[in-house]
């Protein structure tokens, strides 16, 4: 994934989607992996408990991939999951909560881990801001109760946009 800043003149969309409890955050999670193009970086921001590893975790189902090995990889910072369907992407998800400085980026694999054909998703992604490609799609998870939730999603590039454009929210 290359290292850009954003592109303003990229195709942008934005969606702001009320998301009442964690059944219906998976089932948004699940309805991300029907439109996400690859590969694609998807940004995940939001306060500690927003919910953005529950998130990733409704990514792995739909992929067929255990969501119980998913965890917050606020210590391995970066956790990579092998497709478990045959053709599907790559999972990796990572958490840059820990990186005081981009430049520290080099030390965790990060170049390997987000390339090739994967989906990754990243915790913290103001922390690496400069290293982010200009194409992706970003979530915002704002927390509206304990368990509400509005999820603000954008996408920056075609692909992008046009996923982006096709989610609705979860009944």
């Amino acid at each position: 994934m290359g290292s850009t800043m954003p592109d303003e003149t990229l195709p942008i969309a934005e969606r702001r989607l009320l998301v009442p409890d964690e059944a219906a955050t998976r089932r948004l999670a699940a309805r991300l992996t029907e439109v996400l193009p690859r590969p694609c970086l998807v940004a995940l921001a939001g306060d500690l408990g927003a919910g953005k590893t529950t998130f990733v975790k409704g990514v792995a189902a739909a992929l067929e991939i255990d969501p119980a090995e998913v965890l917050s990889p606020t210590f391995g910072l970066i956790h990579e999951h092998a497709a478990a369907v045959a053709g599907g992407p790559r999972l990796v998800h990572a958490d840059m909560y820990r990186l005081a400085d981009p430049g520290e980026l080099v030390e965790t694999g990060w170049e390997e881990a987000s390339g090739g054909d994967a989906w990754v998703f990243v915790e913290w992604p103001e922390r690496i801001a400069a290293a982010l490609p200009a194409e992706r799609v970003e979530i915002e998870i704002t927390i509206d109760s304990a368990v509400a939730r509005t999820f603000t999603l954008r996408g920056r590039g075609a692909a992008q946009a046009a996923a982006v454009q096709a989610i609705e929210a979860p009944a």
